[in-house]
């Protein structure tokens, strides 16, 4: 794949906090259409890296490019064209889940009724129709979470950032969310998502798999499974060995 046709690419990107490097020389290039997944534990640099790639946070040294845009200088070019949900769910707890979306749908400069339009769509596919005067602080965890989402995807952004999406999910939410991205990716949008669930990284297209701030190996579930069995002399290893193998690390081995 050309560099050219990347949508969220780095080059040598590092980000240290003092002594500590959290991302230390990571390299990768996302193309149009893909559903990408960084999956590592707590504290291997996924956010981090996250961040850089949004415009949140400067790196120490390289490049972190979405859109074709160097951020975060260059942000204001393509913040219309992606969206991000943080890993702390986006939302405004002393305002309605109307006027949550109303908010940020004034942050991208929609029209009241593009908003309006987009808000009964969103409720409609986040299961929350019927609900728009109810206020944030009184949603359950994993509605919280749908209305975070709701949020990242109103002004209908090609590429979108999701860190750690479905954390705190149980299993059917967690399926739901991905039958959502997975829609969402049929639709034309090229996603980056985070993850610690390792068998989430079944259903990406491709796999970065991080440890200690460092992308340690990179490719489709297939391509990874058979690394790690041509290592391991495993018979189709599941996805948590594949991480093990291919790491020599334990899962739980990050930084919280």
């Amino acid at each position: 794949m050309s560099d050219s046709m990347a949508i969220f690419q780095t080059n040598d990107v590092v980000k240290s906090f003092g002594s500590l490097r959290a991302v230390d020389n990571v390299s990768m290039a996302i193309p149009r259409s893909e559903i990408y997944g960084l999956v590592g534990p707590s504290g291997a640099g996924k956010t981090t890296l996250i961040r850089m790639l949004s415009g949140l946070a400067t790196p120490t040294s390289g490049e972190a490019r979405l859109l074709g845009s160097s951020m975060p200088t260059e942000r204001r070019v393509v913040e219309e064209r992606f969206g991000y949900m943080p890993q702390e769910r986006a939302v405004y707890r002393d305002l309605s889940i109307a006027e949550n979306l109303l908010f940020f749908g004034q942050i991208y400069c929609m029209s009241r009724s593009r908003i309006a339009k987009r808000t009964s769509e969103l409720l409609a596919l986040m299961k929350l129709s019927g609900r728009g005067k109810q206020r944030a602080d009184r949603l359950s965890g994993g509605e919280k979470q749908r209305l975070s989402l709701a949020c990242a995807l109103l002004h209908e952004p090609e590429a979108l950032l999701l860190d750690e999406p479905t954390i705190g999910l149980d299993p059917a939410l967690r399926r739901e969310f991905w039958d959502h991205f997975h829609q969402l990716n049929a639709n034309g949008r090229t996603i980056l998502l985070s993850t610690h669930y390792l068998n989430e990284a079944e259903w990406c297209d491709r796999v970065g798999l991080m440890q200690q701030g460092r992308l340690i190996a990179e490719g489709t579930p297939d391509e990874l499974r058979y690394e790690a069995a041509q290592r391991s002399g495993q018979d189709r290893p599941d996805m948590e060995e594949v991480f093990l193998i291919l790491t020599g690390e334990s899962v739980s081995g990050g930084v919280s």
